[in-house]
């Protein structure tokens, strides 16, 4: 039998929920490494998300997003932030039940498009939200906040806070807890 890393936590969501700094945040407070996936498919593919959409398509990028997942979930023992659409990849959803199954943990960030629109920057050009961005943002969300859901232990929802504010609310559901502590608006698998 092999032995994996297990990642303290690992956070899912769409663009603009914070996934990448709240688990910054995350590893500060907890004093353990952190891991973003998009990070990973940049670095082997040599280029910026963007251009891989560009230049090798949609399916070669979520071929080396599945990869980067999997090996993440097999590697890495601090905190891991998936890329947005990585939860839509059935392998990615399978390794993520076993995790869960064996104890692991999954952080649905959930937001907003009102909060969403100022992080990512929906006036920019970002390779699924060409043509109107923030319709294309709501159809997005639409699509995968089941999928969302369903690979998530608990959810957090990061409208109006910062990121070290997040990071307490995960905190605080991790604990079970809704005392306050910033964690309002978290609600575990079983509250759902």
């Amino acid at each position: 039998m092999t032995t994996y890393a297990r990642p303290r936590a690992v956070l899912v969501g769409p663009p603009g929920a914070g996934k990448s700094t709240v688990a910054a945040a995350l590893a500060r407070r907890w004093e353990v490494d952190v891991r973003d996936t998009d990070a990973d498919v940049e670095q082997t593919a040599g280029k910026p998300i963007g251009e891989i959409f560009v230049d090798d398509g949609e399916p070669a990028f979520r071929a080396l997003e599945r990869d980067a997942v999997l090996a993440a979930l097999a590697e890495h023992a601090g905190v891991l932030a998936l890329g947005g659409g990585a939860v839509l990849h059935p392998d990615t959803r399978a390794a993520l039940a076993a995790y869960r199954a064996g104890g692991g943990v999954v952080v649905f960030l959930d937001v907003s498009l009102a909060h969403a629109a100022p992080r990512v920057g929906l006036n920019r050009s970002r390779p699924l939200l060409l043509g109107n961005p923030r319709a294309q943002w709501q159809a997005l969300m639409d699509a995968r906040r089941p999928v969302y859901e369903e690979v998530a232990s608990v959810r957090v929802l990061t409208d109006g806070l910062r990121p070290g504010d997040v990071a307490a609310a995960v905190e605080a559901a991790l604990r079970g807890s809704t005392d306050g502590d910033g964690a309002d608006g978290a609600t575990t698998e079983e509250e759902r």
